[in-house]
């Protein structure tokens, strides 16, 4: 009989301790996971995928980062040079736009609305449940934190992240605070030998047990209106339950799952490139070490808000406020300057991917079951333009999408992109998403893995 046959984690504490089996826990062993060291040897169940969201404003150089050839050989132009050591985990979607359908262009906000939620509202206070929220449900309902949203220039309101159309998600904007939610006292390390549940945990959970049997008894008492309104309210009462419940519960072993070191006090509010370029580092790593320790399996990143405050030092202007004020060079034909800024972005994307892509598990990485989408908010930030959109996604969602694609669809709605995004998890109810003109059906099927 083999190791994995006589051998499991919770069989073997069970067997020690009488049926105590939260109380004593085992080392990661070698025989718990496959050859590969990605999935379960019991079970044979694969690490759980992970989606995250990278956004970046004003988008980039007109006409300079578009490549030549469309396909898997495509040689990366000039102006995307800083993704080349990742081109191989890169499709890069271009040619779509987002249809205002008759509403007014609300800069810097419509077009990123559309790629995260499907829709284009007439005002800023609207805004609908999120792309993220939508694959965190079918993915990520069983970790820590449903999600962790950051911005990288020091603005908690930046965030594209909604879990529906009653508020957005707040950024975490200090590195050093976020590290102390995730790795705090409240952390659980699954690959610790003993696991002990936080008799704080338990006795609020068992508070909420009561309280759900009177909510229960209530609910029938009601009228119908009132059943809605305590429904609702009720919504968040069942995420927290839910929560005390997983960390009630001892965690799978992750092989790649180590705490990184502490992240040192700094200034959360700097706009120079190099303060967003730092906390962009220092987020990568949280994040990384967050997903490859299970804490959760959905994150949003803003590099800085869509009214970029971004300023190399010893510029009076910012980034921003250049798209519209630097002249375009006329031998070159393109803002020197915004070119400049683009460009550091795009390098500061390469450092967070590869972040993801150095945390090996098995023969794989964190970065290769996951799947990244970046987006932006314009196609041109010097006019607003809604046409010519860039988008990118980084990762296989564990062997769901092919990677080392570039895709056109000239004229074609941006939401494309999310669409596909949906069907490679697998979610339901996944056939169309958007609304309007942005409704589509067709994915970018050369990227989907069948079967």
């Amino acid at each position: 009989m083999s190791a994995i046959q006589r051998l499991s984690r919770r069989h073997v504490l069970r067997g020690m301790l009488g049926g105590t089996a939260v109380t004593v826990g085992l080392p990661l062993l070698e025989c718990f996971l496959n050859a590969n060291g990605n999935a379960y040897a019991a079970t044979g169940k694969a690490l759980n995928p992970c989606f995250g969201t990278w956004f970046f404003a004003l988008g980039l150089t007109p006409k300079l980062w578009v490549p030549t050839q469309t396909g898997n050989k495509y040689t990366l132009p000039d102006h995307l040079k800083a993704l080349e050591p990742i081109q191989a985990k890169i499709n890069l979607y271009s040619g779509m736009q987002v249809f205002l359908d008759g509403k007014a262009n609300q800069n810097h906000y419509s077009g990123a609305q559309c790629h995260m939620t499907g829709i284009v509202t007439r005002t800023g206070s609207e805004y609908d449940t999120s792309l993220d929220t939508i694959i965190g449900n079918h993915i990520g309902q069983r970790t820590r934190f449903r999600s962790i949203e950051v911005d990288c220039a020091g603005d908690r309101k930046a965030t594209w992240s909604a879990r529906s159309s009653n508020g957005m998600n707040p950024s975490e904007v200090s590195p050093l605070t976020l590290y102390t939610r995730i790795f705090g006292p409240e952390f659980r390390d699954p690959n610790a030998a003993n696991f002990v549940p936080d008799p704080h945990v338990m006795v609020h959970h068992s508070v909420l047990s009561a309280v759900a049997e009177q909510r229960r008894s209530l609910l029938q008492e009601v009228s119908a209106t009132d059943r809605a309104r305590l429904d609702e309210y009720f919504s968040s009462l069942r995420d927290l339950e839910q929560q005390l419940a997983i960390e009630l519960e001892q965690p799978a072993p992750l092989p790649a799952c180590t705490k990184p070191a502490s992240v040192p006090a700094a200034d959360d509010s700097g706009a120079l490139v190099e303060q967003v370029a730092q906390r962009n580092r220092q987020f990568a790593q949280l994040l990384a070490h967050a997903l490859a320790c299970g804490q959760t399996q959905v994150f949003n990143v803003t590099l800085s808000p869509p009214f970029n405050p971004l300023r190399r030092s010893g510029e009076t202007s910012g980034y921003h406020q250049m798209t519209h004020e630097e002249p375009i060079d006329a031998t070159l034909g393109y803002q020197i300057k915004c070119k400049w800024y683009a460009e550091q972005q795009m390098a500061m994307l390469r450092e967070f991917v590869q972040t993801l892509d150095s945390i090996r598990e098995g023969d794989g990485t964190l970065l290769d079951r996951s799947v990244v989408y970046i987006f932006t908010d314009h196609g041109e930030a010097r006019l607003h333009s809604m046409k010519n959109y860039m988008s990118f996604t980084f990762g296989s969602g564990g062997g769901r999408m092919k990677t080392g694609y570039y895709l056109q669809d000239e004229g074609g709605p941006a939401t494309r992109v999310g669409l596909t995004i949906m069907q490679a998890f697998d979610l339901p109810n996944s056939a169309a998403w958007g609304s309007e003109t942005n409704h589509v059906t067709k994915p970018f099927n050369e990227v989907l893995v069948v079967g």
